[in-house]
């Protein structure tokens, strides 16, 4: 089965619960067609470069995904539909990638939130 990365952005009133709720939806659908999603990363409350259905920031999510291509096809067709998804996009990969995607080594490096470049709050 080929393999896809599926990235989501959920609106900036939800709580990271409900975000956390729409990630298991989508892990849902691509088990239902014999999926297996072998990665869920929640990047985090992030700034959106222009407004997007008047939200300015918006909850990422990327989830890493084996599965056929009638898995993807129902994913994007949720994801149209569901109000509380404002943007997403699947792209196919020719491999997986291990350990933790950029985003999160980006997050790492930083030291958390509300640091310097020297590591001062």
């Amino acid at each position: 089965m080929p393999f896809y990365e599926h990235v989501f952005i959920a609106r900036q009133d939800l709580s990271q619960a409900q975000v956390d709720a729409l990630a298991e939806n989508v892990t849902n659908i691509f088990g239902e067609y014999k999926g297996q999603v072998h990665k869920t990363e929640t990047w985090g409350l992030k700034q959106l470069a222009y407004k997007i259905q008047k939200n300015r920031k918006g909850h990422y999510v990327m989830l890493s995904a084996e599965a056929p291509g009638e898995a993807v096809a129902e994913v994007e067709r949720q994801a149209a539909i569901n109000e509380d998804i404002i943007r997403w996009m699947t792209i196919r990969v020719d491999e997986l990638e291990k350990g933790p995607s950029v985003m999160m080594r980006k997050q790492e490096r930083r030291g958390g939130r509300g640091r310097d470049r020297d590591g001062e709050e």
